[in-house]
Formats: C-alpha cells, structure tokens, sequence
C-alpha cells in the first residue's frame, strides 16, 4: 500500500513538472512572437507595374515594356523575427532610433511617409512635363523640421518648427530635396542653411555627420515636412500608390509618366525596375533598403534596375541575375535606356 502511495505520489509530481516547463515554453513562445523590440526589420516587398498606378490624359497605347516600382517592407521586430533576420541574407536590421525621431510616434511617422510619397508623385509629375516642353510654375512656403533622430549632428543648431528656405544658396520647395542637397559633400564638410525661426531670417552653418547606415554619406539626422506648395499642372495624370510611402519611387515615377507623353517606348519593350529619389533639378538621390529592392525586382524578372550612384555597390552585391545601372541624374537614366535594343515581340 505504501509503494502504491509513493508510485501515484511520484507521478504527481512528474504531472506537476511536466506543466511547469510546458507554461515556461508557453511564456517564451509568447515572449518571442509579441514583444516588441527597437528594431525594425527590412525585408524584400513587390514590384509593381507603374503603366497599372500611372494614367496620363492622352497616353500613348503603343508602349511594350514594363517600369517597375519597388517596395521594402517594414516592420518592429520581436525576439524570433530578430534572430530570423540575422541569419537571413536578405534582410536588413535598423535600430528604431535612426529610423523614427525619439519624440515621434510610429503613427506620425507612417502619415509623414505618405507625404513623402505624395510629394514625390508631384515632384515626378513636374519634371516628367518639364522634360516634355511644358512649363510648370511652383509655389511653396519651404520645409519645416519637425524631428530629430538620435545623436543627429544638427540637432544642437536647429530648432522644431524651424522653417528651411535655402541650403547652400538654393531655395528648397520640397522635403524630398533636403536630403539631395546635402549629400552632395563629404562628410563633416559644411551645410549653409537659410531657415525662418519665430518669423525672422536666420543664416546657418551646419557640420555634417555620419550616415548611420552608411559611414561615407553624409547627413543632418532631421525629419522635415513640405509646408504648403502648389504646382500647375496642365494634364490630367492619376497615381494611384495605395498604401505605399516614401521619396524613393521619383525616378521611376517621372520616366513611367514621361514614357506615357512621349511616342517613343522608353523601355525598349523591356522590363526594368528602379529606385531613387528625383528634385527639381533632375539629380537622382540616395535611398533605403536597395538590396531587398533588388530581390524583389528579380522576383518580378526585371532585366535592368537603375539605382542611384550612392547605392549602386550594395545593389551589385545583391544582384544575382539582374543588370544593375547606376544613374547620377534623368539625363543618365534616359541616355542608358537609348542604347537598349528594342525587344522582337
């Protein structure tokens, strides 16, 4: 009776261990997948077919290839996704301070992508039809700054709700434009800025910094907004981008609206995807996560993808079986496309 005791007694408490460690495993499997961490992960999203987003009044039917926009994705990393993507060759890890100013909320940040990308619809719309013949006339207040990311170099001189007119003598429309103009310099060399504090002008030299992504770029570590700008624009043009945000799809956009415009098929019947910001004087600047952009335009059988001076040695590393085209400029970029040879259909 009593080795009867001790066997129940026994299992009881194996019964009692066993449930231990499985509520231990529950709690880490839970901790793994829902604890956000300050982190985000950067990993290939689509390419998307610009001629299905873009409809210019009086577009030409004729063309044969395809300009492809392609998208990162973003997102907080937990402990499993964060250890997934250190092992992953395809996915980028960027701490949440260099990506989002510490007083901003991840919301603001989302809505202040989106203007990025309605700017850069605009901007695209106004070089595409300047390049065509047309004049376009442009109106706007300047840019304010609106954030600063950890240890930014021009935190100690600017001020949120400064507004910047000029940098470097050249009168700034844009947001997108700001970082254009600044990296066009080595780091720690020097940036003037001509801004408007509490209603008076101010003049400014501002030192550079390092890129927290990359150590030759040199950058302000500033988050900016568009003040109100307006833009005539002659023609009908509808960009449909959905949820998709940011600067970096100007290029692609302006040779997508201006290959609509012209009788010509820029393309030469064939595929080629792309990436970088554009300004108003048609300068093609530096952007994020070209290497998941890379894949995903390979994903979508992309020939060509053109990138930026600034990115073209990672998107080379990445490429596998794709062409990679570095551009400085529009004037590269529509030079590079004369010289494809028309695809037999």
């Amino acid at each position: 009776m009593e080795k009867q005791f001790r066997i129940i007694s026994d299992n009881r408490l194996v019964r009692n261990f066993d449930i231990r460690y499985l509520l231990v495993a529950i709690v880490i499997i839970l901790c793994g997948f829902f604890i956000r961490l300050d982190y985000y992960i950067v990993k290939p999203s689509r390419a998307v077919e610009l001629g299905d987003l873009i409809t210019v009044e009086g577009k030409d039917p004729d063309d044969r290839g395809t300009f492809f926009l392609v998208t990162v994705s973003q997102q907080r990393a937990v402990p499993f996704t964060l250890i997934y993507a250190l092992i992953h060759p395809n996915l980028d890890i960027n701490p949440l301070s260099t990506v989002i100013p510490v007083d901003m909320e991840e919301e603001e940040y989302r809505l202040l992508q989106a203007e990025y990308m309605s700017e850069s619809r605009l901007m695209a719309q106004v070089v595409a039809l300047r390049r065509t013949g047309y004049e376009i006339k442009i109106a706007s207040e300047g840019v304010e700054v609106v954030g600063f990311l950890e240890n930014a170099p021009a935190e100690p001189y600017l001020e949120l709700g400064d507004k910047l007119i000029k940098i470097d003598g050249k009168q700034v429309f844009l947001a997108s434009e700001v970082p254009l103009l600044v990296q066009d310099r080595q780091v720690g060399e020097s940036v003037n800025v001509t801004l408007i504090r509490n209603g008076l002008p101010v003049e400014l030299e501002l030192a550079t910094g390092e890129h927290p992504e990359d150590e030759e770029l040199p950058f302000l570590g500033i988050h900016i907004k568009t003040l109100p700008w307006e833009a005539k624009i002659p023609l009908d043009i509808v960009m449909d981008t959905g949820r998709i945000g940011g600067p970096s799809a100007g290029m692609m956009f302006t040779l997508e609206i201006m290959n609509q415009l012209l009788d010509e098929d820029l393309t030469a019947g064939r595929k080629i995807a792309g990436t970088g910001t554009i300004d108003f004087t048609e300068n093609i600047g530096r952007i994020g996560g070209v290497t998941q952009k890379v894949v995903a335009a390979e994903r979508a059988g992309a020939e060509y993808f053109l990138v930026p001076e600034a990115n073209y040695e990672a998107a080379q590393s990445a490429a596998r079986r794709i062409n990679v085209v570095s551009v400085d400029n529009l004037e590269q970029a529509l030079g590079f496309l004369e010289t494809l040879e028309p695809r037999v259909q």
